[in-house]
Order: C-alpha cells, then sequence, then structure tokens
C-alpha cells in the first residue's frame, strides 16, 4: 500500500513537475503505453532496468513492437535515441566510432559511433560477429568507451535496448554468458489479446507514433532517480531471501548454470526500482517476487536443451518451482 510519508523527500524535478518519483515513473509509463499497448508490465521491466542502471534484452519474433518500445522510452524521456541494425559484417568501430586523418589539421580526429547516445537500439544484436558484440561490453559495464588507448565516457543516462529473434537462428551468434550476464533484464513482449490487438489496428499505432510522443522528463530527471535507487532500503532478512533465491539456482538438478554474483546485485537493483516505481523508499518481499524472473531468465542454463524451441518457457517454469519452494519473509 502506497504512503505519502513513505515516499523519499526532496525535489526530484524542475518547477512545474512532480516531485514525488512515483509519480514521474507513472508518467514514464503511460506515454510510452499509449503507444506500446497492453503491455504495462513489459513497459514497467523495462523503467526498472533503466532506473537501476542496466540495460535490457527484448527476446521476441519481430513485429511485436520491440522498436516501438525503445523509441517510445527515449522520447517520453527527452534524450537522443540511436538504432544499430546488426549485421554479420557489422565491424565494433561501426558501433563505438574511429579516429580519421583530418589533412587540414594534419591530425587524427574522432568520429562517434552511434553509441554515443542517450537510448541505443541494438537490434538483432545476435545476428553480428562476437568481435562486435564484444565491443559492447565495456560500455555496458562501465558506461565508457576505449579507441587507441584513449578512453572517453558516454552520455548519462546510458540506456541499451537489444533485440533477438528466439526463433530463427540461421546466419546468427549466440551471445555469451558473459554478455547475456551484463543485461539487468529480459523480456518477451508476446502478441497483444484480441482487444488491444483491435485498438492497434483502430489507432494505426506505427513507428511515427512513437515519434510525436512528447517528454515528461529529461536526463537530469532521469539520473536522479538512478541515484534514489540506491537510497531504498533493504532489510536483512529481505536480502536473506535474496540470497536463498540465487543458491538454489546453483542448486537445482535441472539447472547447469544458475545466477552468477552479478546477478544477485542486479536482482537487488531491480527490486529497489520497483519499489521506487511503487512509491516506497524501502523493499518489500513482493518487490523480489516481481523481478525474480525477468531478472535472472536469461542468466541461467538448462541441463537439457529444449528441441521445441520452449526454452524460455521452461526456465521461467523452473525459477517459478523455485519461488514457490521457498519461503519469503512476512
Amino acid at each position: 500500500m502506497k504512503s505519502s510519508s513513505t515516499v523519499p523527500k526532496g525535489p526530484i524535478e524542475r518547477a512545474g513537475r512532480p516531485s514525488r518519483p512515483e509519480l514521474v515513473c507513472q508518467r514514464l509509463v503511460d506515454a510510452i503505453s499509449e503507444v506500446l499497448i497492453g503491455k504495462d508490465r513489459q513497459v514497467r521491466n523495462v523503467l526498472i532496468g533503466l532506473l537501476a542502471r542496466g540495460h535490457v534484452l527484448i527476446e521476441d519474433i519481430p513485429g511485436v513492437g520491440k522498436t516501438l518500445l525503445a523509441l517510445a522510452t527515449a522520447r517520453s524521456m527527452g534524450v537522443r535515441f540511436r538504432r544499430i541494425q546488426f549485421t554479420s559484417d557489422t565491424l565494433p568501430s561501426d558501433v563505438i566510432g574511429v579516429n580519421v586523418y583530418d589533412p587540414k589539421k594534419a591530425d587524427f580526429e574522432f568520429k562517434e559511433g552511434p553509441i554515443f547516445t542517450e537510448v541505443l537500439l541494438a537490434d538483432e544484436i545476435n545476428r553480428t560477429s562476437p568481435r562486435t558484440q564484444s565491443a559492447l561490453l565495456e560500455a555496458m559495464a562501465e558506461g565508457k568507451v576505449s579507441v587507441d588507448g584513449i578512453t572517453r565516457r558516454l552520455p548519462e543516462p546510458f540506456f541499451v535496448l537489444a533485440t533477438m529473434n528466439p526463433v530463427e537462428r540461421f546466419g546468427s551468434f549466440d551471445l555469451p554468458e558473459s554478455q547475456l550476464d551484463r543485461f539487468l533484464v529480459s523480456l518477451s513482449l508476446g502478441y497483444p489479446d484480441r482487444d488491444h490487438e483491435m485498438e492497434i489496428y483502430e489507432k494505426d499505432m506505427e513507428y511515427v507514433r512513437a515519434e510525436e510522443i512528447e517528454p515528461v522528463a529529461d536526463p537530469e530527471i532521469i539520473t536522479r532517480l538512478q541515484d534514489r535507487v540506491r537510497e531504498v532500503k533493504v532489510d536483512a532478512s529481505i536480502m536473506e531471501y535474496l540470497l536463498d533465491l540465487v543458491r538454489a539456482t546453483r542448486d537445482a538438478s535441472s539447472i547447469r548454470l544458475g545466477v552468477s554474483s552479478r546477478g544477485g546485485l542486479h536482482l537487488k537493483r531491480a527490486m529497489q526500482a520497483n519499489a521506487l516505481l511503487e512509491g516506497r523508499d524501502f523493499v518489500i518481499p513482493s518487490d523480489l517476487r516481481t523481478v525474480f524472473l525477468p531478472v535472472t531468465v536469461h542468466r541461467i542454463l538448462l541441463s537439457s536443451g529444449s528441441p521445441d524451441g520452449s526454452e524460455r518457457e521452461r526456465k521461467e517454469e523452473i525459477l517459478r518451482h523455485i519461488m514457490q519452494s521457498i519461503a519469503g519473509p512476512v
């Protein structure tokens, strides 16, 4: 239950805008949901990844709104948006940038790549080579890139939304565990239900509609919200609950590779972000249960594969069973 007494105090936005973080977050959810119809839970998971200073992996088939979600997120934040369509011949310099010789200055000048933006859509990231995939690692982990021995900071906030098609694997390169572990949240949009799909058709909801979204925040506001996430209190009993869940993924016979310590830290940040979204400055057990699947499903490897292409569903079923088998604090 929300209570005004539990909302962090202090200005979060500039004059004329609400100062309560949950109101800012709700405006972001509402703005994005205007074009991504019927996917409120997925939108909230994207914002959890953003507020926790993480990145989001969207695993789904073409045509369900992945690009729309990324663009709408950037427009609602009032920040720059760039998209990289990854292919097998994409080079690291196509992502990061390159030093180009300027004959007038008789010196090299750095030309920034598309990674120098606040919101980056890495479209079909598994279509490019491991070498190019690795170009994103330093940026996603540390918010900086290195070219010819010179380190350059990326703008804040820096947020990567990457997409993968889980069905068509021809000509693709599976992301290694080290790359997958860099994503705080993984989600799938899925087909809309009948009523929401009819609404999409009636409103002609296409890419251009996301371009028209009015910003409800700005980079400074988002950065302040991200700082607030780390101030959300986590009781020792909930940290014990988190640890029990993480270690259970390593002991399950059906799981070959469990959740890493980085994954546990990401769980902590995600449940703090969820609490902030709900207007609280403290975490409750339901925050952890809410974020457990989207934060862990892409981090585990099963002992046996799923030839029918339902591996994500199997992982989610196993993780739900782990949650049901471990009692959390009251």
